[in-house]
């Protein structure tokens, strides 16, 4: 996400400073960010619907990250021969992948779309429907944060924050 790596530490220090200040801004920074990158993963997943190409892949592996999820590594070859292997740009972990293996998935062909411009931007074929699920709930959980600062500084919502 460019914002994040182009602003972060000014955001950083914006939340900081509110938490002492005015706490509600903190929620209105969570919820711009959350909402941001909602519209962006969707837009993303738009663009990719449209205009992507397909291609089978392999998945060669699972990734664990701090907290147990787990994210496939997968390997395709692009229309230009050019061999892309990593996680899908997008990919939506429940609570059950914490807990389960994986192993029957491995080795095991996949469909994956990417962009043409960027083949290493690619989502797995399969996923697309629970991909837009945990994105409208990404926007709704952004819309609520934005909600409550809004609310709050506007004199509707007394939180007490």
């Amino acid at each position: 996400m460019k914002i994040i790596e182009k602003y972060g530490l000014i955001i950083v220090v914006l939340f900081v400073f509110f938490m002492f200040y005015k706490p509600i801004f903190c929620f209105l920074i969570i919820g711009t960010l959350v909402f941001y990158y909602g519209i962006n993963s969707l837009t993303f997943l738009n663009y990719i619907k449209k205009n992507g190409i397909e291609s089978l892949g392999e998945i060669l592996s699972y990734e664990s990250d701090e907290d147990g999820y787990k994210t496939p590594i997968i390997e395709f070859k692009t229309l230009k021969g050019e061999l892309i292997k990593q996680k899908p740009y997008y990919y939506a972990s429940t609570d059950l992948s914490v807990f389960r293996t994986y192993k029957n998935n491995i080795n095991k062909e996949i469909t994956v779309i990417y962009t043409e411009k960027n083949p290493e931007k690619f989502v797995i074929k399969t996923e697309k429907d629970f991909n837009i699920g945990s994105i409208i709930f990404m926007l709704i959980v952004g819309l609520i944060f934005l909600g409550l600062s809004i609310g709050n500084l506007l004199g509707f919502l007394n939180m007490g924050i």
